[in-house]
This record gives structure tokens, C-alpha cells and sequence, in this order.
């Protein structure tokens, strides 16, 4: 038993690399008729996949103030409305730090599940949990199709910048829908894109506009709730989700 450096006890040592064998493969859906591109570009994870990964140049591009969802890190952590004792799937957990946030927020009866595809970033997760002392943390590999988690078993999925990385968003999203507690949410932090007006790089990068990232996760069976203005974000925009009871 050892206590945070913030004064929170937690109950059970970290779990190394957990990956929980659990998939499901959904049908695709189809959604509205949309000008930007339904397809996710070829090889975008491949960096995140690749043994030779650096975290280090991924932390430089991550936890820095001039990255916006690292700078709002407070208000989206407030939008999350996250209770103690909650169970909570970080999917694309990338280097962590939203992680870390929740499993200090969530407390000793809590649990974070940091999901990823980079086992890169999930090393480095785990070894930046132990040093800090948090202990309610468990990372777990996902993969293209599913997050690898049990019926269930979260009540909030949190899933920041990674959305438009789906390779396979209808499957993927099956994946979330099952892991989620019946009355649980689904927080969707992405870049808005918007043609004429978003940088190069986001119409480029990402496949589609918050209207149709919004209308696949209903139609994965979510209910939305609400968009929350976070006045930081200039290019990103956060939805809430609840899965009904």
C-alpha cells in the first residue's frame, strides 16, 4: 500500500501491460452523404505502431501549452464531471496525462484503463504511473477493431484526438457500446473540420466533420447530451454522450 504524492491511497499495485482479450466486429453503418472524406488516410497509425517509436518526441508534441487539449486540461477534466470511485477506458491514451489526471480524480476506489495501440506508449504510461505512486491505473493494448474491454465495465470512455484514427469506427465504437455501463458516457474531444476555414493539415488528416463523428456514435446506440464551449479550444470542440439505461 503506498499513497500518492497528492494524498490520495489507492488499493491495488498497477497491473503491468494488461490487454483484455475481448472483441466484437460490427457491421459498418452507413451515415448522411458528406463532401469531406469517409476514409480514414492509409497509414495513419503505422507511427504509432512502429516498435522504434520515441516517446520522447511524442511528449514534445503532447504536454506542452501550445497543444490546446493539454492546455485546457482543467476545464475538460470539469466537463468529464467525473465521481469518485468511477471506472474510466483513456482510449488513445497516447503519453498519458489525461490518465494520470483521472485516476487522481477518480481516487483509491477508482480505476483508469489507459487504452492504446502504441505498446510504446503504453510502457511508458505504466512506468510514469509507478513513479508517481499512482496505483489505480491499468494499461491495456487495443486494437483496430476494439478497445479490448469487458461488458460493462467503465463508466465513462474518454477519447481525445484519436476518433478520426479509428480504422474501423462502426467496430471500434461496438466495442465502446459494449464496455460501457448502461447509464454511462462517451466524451468525444476532435478537431473541427471545416472546409474553407480549418488548417490544411486537419482537412487533410481528418476524415469528416463533428456533425458526422456525431451522427456514427448515435447510431452506435449513444444518446448525445451536449456540446461544452471550452474557451481554449479554438480548433477542437467536446461532445457528451450517455449510453441509455
Amino acid at each position: 500500500m503506498k499513497k500518492h504524492r497528492f494524498g490520495i491511497q489507492y488499493r491495488v499495485a498497477l497491473l503491468p501491460m494488461l490487454a483484455i482479450t475481448w472483441a466484437l466486429a460490427a457491421p459498418q453503418h452507413a451515415v448522411g452523404q458528406d463532401k469531406s472524406p469517409t476514409i480514414v488516410p492509409a497509414g495513419i497509425n503505422d507511427k504509432f505502431k512502429d516498435p522504434e517509436l520515441n516517446v520522447d518526441e511524442w511528449l514534445a508534441r503532447f504536454e506542452v501549452e501550445s497543444r490546446e487539449v493539454y492546455a485546457a486540461r482543467d476545464a475538460v477534466l470539469d466537463a468529464c464531471a467525473i465521481k469518485s470511485g468511477e471506472r474510466i477506458a483513456d482510449v488513445g491514451a497516447g503519453t498519458g496525462f489525461y490518465s494520470r489526471l483521472f485516476a487522481r480524480t477518480t481516487g483509491w476506489d477508482g480505476w483508469v484503463y489507459s487504452v492504446d495501440i502504441s505498446p510504446n506508449f503504453l510502457q511508458h504510461i505504466a512506468a510514469r504511473a509507478s513513479a508517481d505512486g499512482i496505483e489505480n491505473l491499468t494499461p491495456v493494448l487495443g486494437t483496430d477493431v476494439s478497445i479490448r474491454m469487458p461488458t460493462e465495465s467503465v463508466d465513462l470512455v474518454f477519447i481525445c484526438d484519436t476518433y478520426h484514427h479509428f480504422e474501423q469506427p462502426s467496430a471500434s465504437l461496438a466495442s465502446i457500446y459494449r464496455a460501457v455501463k448502461p447509464g454511462g458516457r462517451l466524451i468525444l474531444i476532435d478537431f473541427n473540420r471545416i472546409p474553407g476555414k480549418s488548417r490544411d493539415f486537419i482537412l487533410g488528416h481528418v476524415r469528416a466533420g463533428k456533425e458526422v463523428f456525431c451522427d456514427e456514435i448515435k447510431l452506435a446506440g449513444f444518446q448525445f447530451i451536449d456540446e461544452v464551449n471550452v474557451d481554449a479550444f479554438e480548433e477542437n470542440y467536446l461532445l457528451r454522450f450517455r449510453k441509455p439505461e
